[in-house]
Formats: C-alpha cells, structure tokens, sequence
C-alpha cells in the first residue's frame, strides 16, 4: 500500500514544482532538471516514477546519450503521428526533452494540443541536465 502511495504522489510532487516554478511563452509547463531528478530519486524505481519520460531528439542523438528513465524516443517531428506509442491516457504525466528545449517545447505543444493535459518540457533538456552534472544513461529505444 505504501508502494503504490508513493506513485500516487508522484504527480502531485510534479504538480508543486511546476507551480512554484517560472513560467514561459510557451503553454507548456517547465520542469528544472532538479525538479525532475528529484522526482525521479524519490521513486519506488525508474519504471515506476509517475510520467512518462520521452527523448524527442534523433535516434543519433538518444544513441549517445539519454537521461536515465527515459521510456521512449520519439523524434519531435513525429510525436504527432506516433504519440500512441506513448501509452498514455490524456490526463497521464508526460515529461519530454531534447538537447536544449526548444524542439521539446514543440513536441509539448503539439501533444497538449492533442489533448494531453498533463504535459512538461524539462527547461534546458539535456544540456542543463549534464551541466548539472548528473548521468547519462546508453541510449535506447
């Protein structure tokens, strides 16, 4: 019961960051790389973090690199076309990211405007996540 307390939290942990956090042009909801490897810490374990986590960046890219955690890698110009491979329903977390930000802001756009509703884009992507100086797991898809 405590295990599945824990997960049920972990949207909520999720929801507190984004609102105590800064907003942007986008209406995509920003995530710090601390907000989201806090979460991810407090886990019962990576498969059963709360969110779904998504790499929109090329299959070359993911395959150097990629946060570990990450369920999916699904380019973002074709999150659109592929979003079902997600798995999730529209009110499920899904966090996405890319190098900088800025195409993962686009691919959270594109699936809020799918409907989903609980859509973040983790402000600063990869770039901010190993300047932060945290690992880097082997790409995978």
């Amino acid at each position: 019961m405590l295990r599945w307390l824990s997960v049920l939290t972990l949207p909520a942990v999720l929801l507190a960051f984004v609102l105590t956090g800064t907003g942007s042009t986008s209406q995509v909801r920003q995530l710090s790389v601390q907000e989201v490897k806090t979460a991810m810490d407090k886990a019962p374990s990576l498969r059963e973090k709360g969110f779904v986590l998504v790499d929109v960046r090329t299959v070359e890219e993911h395959d150097r690199g990629a946060i570990p955690g990450t369920d999916l890698n699904i380019d973002y110009r074709q999150i659109a076309q592929r979003h079902r491979e997600l798995g999730a329903g529209l009110n499920d977390h899904i966090v996405v990211y890319c190098q900088s930000g800025k195409r993962s802001n686009i691919a959270a756009d594109t699936l809020s405007e799918l409907g989903y509703t609980n859509v973040y884009n983790i402000r600063g992507s990869m770039n901010a996540w190993l300047q932060a100086g945290y690992p880097v797991a082997g790409g995978r898809r």
